[in-house]
């Protein structure tokens, strides 16, 4: 029997195991995971921004651990040797009215404790020929990486500790079963696969949902993937910025809006819109997996939800579909980006979690029985986030022992 078992290698359930680890070094763990690798959902389809913390609520986890997780993600790397930058992060006012939401970041920000500078239109121009704005903020300690190398070093880390890793597993029971040494966890797979541990932990990202009703879980939310469409920059426009370059978030939107990111390879990618996705793992243009679609068109808070976000969801289908109208987005403070600059087409899929009542769970979020514990919503800045959310969920099992 195991102590721990961890269904997901993504950076969540890599750090998780990793924690455990630094407490108990002689724990037995073992992680399990239906891709055939690490990072193969969320935490290896994003920006690769290593995130300072600006836009989440002061006093929310969000907030507590993507500010101590920007730290230890440079951290980590220095150790490791995997490639960073603290490149810095413009937030651009357009008009007067981003100017004042722009306000609201920057005491957002000094509540968060985060290192910002308010630099205006002058500053903006100097730093950014090729941005326009009437006013910016600069995060100058954002910065980026690969988060599929982060999360490589944490699996050869993990398996040379003695961890043991299960690729190609896919869970298709939870049973907790009470007993007199304390009880135990038995999950099988559709390989045919059993496994027993002490404790469990899910990290399953897209997922969350449903390994939380293998586990008898009652919930109150749904998972429903957004996909975020990113175009790539042409070479000859590589140095078109040298900051990661991002709107004033508009309120009325549910996400960030469409940004320029250069990224730690030397590319520069202009993304992502904000699109409902037909197949939670369908990265590629134009998947369906019917099961998928099925799942939130049955589930009325997905209905309450795309409601409340009509006109949202009918811009971003519309950028979607017409590359005019995603440049147009750009354009509002990128005025010299052409059609023929929006290039090769990628995606990432973000796991938003929603109530029943159609309202998206905004900070990180958690299940949790007698031996369990399941990360139920953690998508961006879960990345950034990943080592000190790992750290709590340790702390949190080994309290419950």
């Amino acid at each position: 029997m195991d102590d721990y078992l961890v269904i997901g290698a993504g950076l969540v359930g890599l750090a998780t195991a990793r924690a455990i680890l630094e407490r108990l070094p002689d724990a037995r763990i073992t992680v399990v995971e239906k891709a055939a690798d690490v990072a193969a959902g969320q935490s290896g389809h994003n920006s690769g921004v290593i995130h300072a913390g600006i836009y989440y609520a002061p006093g929310s986890l969000k907030a507590e651990l993507c500010r101590r997780g920007r730290i230890e993600t440079v951290e980590f790397c220095e150790r490791y040797g995997i490639p960073y930058s603290l490149v810095g992060k413009l937030i651009v006012a357009t008009d007067e009215t981003s100017k004042v939401r722009l306000d609201d970041l920057e005491r957002r920000s000094i509540e968060n404790r985060i290192v910002v500078e308010r630099i205006g239109a002058r500053g903006l121009a100097e730093l950014e020929p090729n941005v326009q704005g009437v006013d910016a903020l600069l995060s100058p300690t954002t910065g980026i990486v690969n988060y599929q190398l982060i999360a490589a070093a944490m699996r050869d880390e993990l398996a040379e500790a003695g961890v043991q890793l299960h690729f190609g597993v896919e869970v298709t029971s939870i049973v907790e079963e009470d007993g007199i040494d304390g009880g135990s966890v038995r999950v099988r797979t559709a390989e045919g696969g059993e496994w027993t541990a002490r404790r469990l932990i899910a990290c399953a990202g897209l997922q969350a949902d449903r390994i939380a009703k293998l586990a008898g879980i009652d919930i109150d939310f749904k998972i429903v993937p957004f996909r975020g469409e990113y175009f790539e920059l042409p070479a000859s426009r590589a140095d078109f910025v040298d900051h990661l370059i991002y709107p004033v978030p508009d309120p009325s939107m549910p996400f960030l809006g469409v940004h320029i990111s250069p990224t730690i390879d030397g590319r520069v990618t202009v993304g992502p819109n904000a699109v409902l996705g037909w197949a939670r793992e369908g990265y590629p243009r134009g998947s369906v997996r019917p099961k998928d679609v099925l799942d939130f068109a049955s589930y009325g808070g997905f209905w309450r939800m795309a409601a409340h976000n009509a006109r949202p969801a009918i811009i971003e289908m519309k950028n979607s579909l017409l590359k005019s109208g995603y440049l147009e987005e750009c354009r509002k403070y990128a005025a010299g980006l052409t059609l023929q600059d929006l290039g090769e087409r990628s995606a990432g899929i973000r796991a938003q979690a929603v109530r029943r009542d159609g309202s998206f769970i905004e900070d990180f979020q958690f299940e949790t029985t007698a031996r369990q514990i399941h990360v139920s919503n953690a998508p961006s800045p879960a990345a950034t986030s990943s080592i000190p959310i790992g750290r709590m969920i340790a702390d949190r099992l080994l309290a419950s022992v």
